[in-house]
């Protein structure tokens, strides 16, 4: 990724306030083609809410956010849903459906695709075809393609979640908190696989608690505190005295 590559999201002056208490204030962000970028930050300080920013759900209460180069504020739903077809999402409880089979879950990744009507024709008669057989072998559960998702665990649930972001390819992939839950070594694996997937399609953004984790699978990082943008950094610039600012007390 270089400074010239195309700008996928741009924040200018953005702030989000709920009910009068603001979640985030005034933040300038610009994130380009290729980026892996971790938003580091404590529990409430507006990493949720920045997400839902970048992916045209939530508007800005203040400035500007940019989406593909359009402003998501006022935009016709039309056109609203055209720009989200580019962003794939990871929230932080997956968004799966339990009771049906995994290939439900993978195949929902291309309702966008496929219309209202093939996708309730794929929940009545599921079709395997290459492109989700594909991405279920890429994360390891071509066994699981059958299987209830309830009956998979956690990391196989994650997994499920990464290989319907496979198939519908996106160009942003947003991830919120996908490694709250996991071990380390399932952790680094989800955020390997996820790597993969922004490789292939152009741009990756991931909430984490764990710095550790950013410098192992990011290119650059932020860091919010109480609403605010605290720090943004190359990854291997990243430095003790900036997390220390970051979690410090009071």
């Amino acid at each position: 990724m270089t400074a010239s590559a195309p700008v996928v999201v741009q924040l200018e002056a953005a702030g989000r306030s709920f009910g009068g208490t603001p979640a985030l204030v005034a933040v300038d962000l610009t994130i380009r083609t290729g980026e892996r970028l971790a938003v580091l930050g404590p529990s409430g300080a507006g990493k949720s809410t920045l997400l839902a920013l970048l992916n045209g759900g939530l508007q800005p209460s203040h400035g500007t956010v940019s989406l593909f180069g359009e402003a998501t504020a006022g935009l016709p739903a039309r056109t609203r849903r055209r720009l989200q077809r580019r962003v794939g999402t990871i929230s932080q409880g997956l968004d799966l459906i339990e009771q049906v089979r995994v290939l439900h879950n993978v195949n929902a990744g291309r309702i966008a695709e496929w219309g209202t009507a093939r996708s309730l024709a794929a929940l009545a008669w599921p079709r395997t075809d290459e492109r989700a057989g594909a991405a279920l072998e890429s994360v390891g559960l071509d066994w699981a393609i059958h299987e209830r998702t309830e009956r998979l665990s956690g990391g196989e649930r994650q997994r499920v979640a990464i290989a319907r972001l496979l198939v519908q390819r996106p160009e942003l992939v947003l991830a919120d908190e996908p490694v709250a839950s996991l071990d380390p070594t399932r952790a680094a694996e989800v955020l390997t696989l996820l790597g993969r997937v922004s490789s292939d399609t152009g741009t990756l953004v991931v909430t984490l608690h764990q710095p550790q984790l950013a410098r192992d699978h990011c290119t650059r990082a932020i860091g919010l505190r109480a609403g605010r943008l605290v720090f943004d950094t190359p990854i291997a610039e990243l430095g003790a005295d900036q997390l220390d600012q970051l979690y410090a007390r009071g």
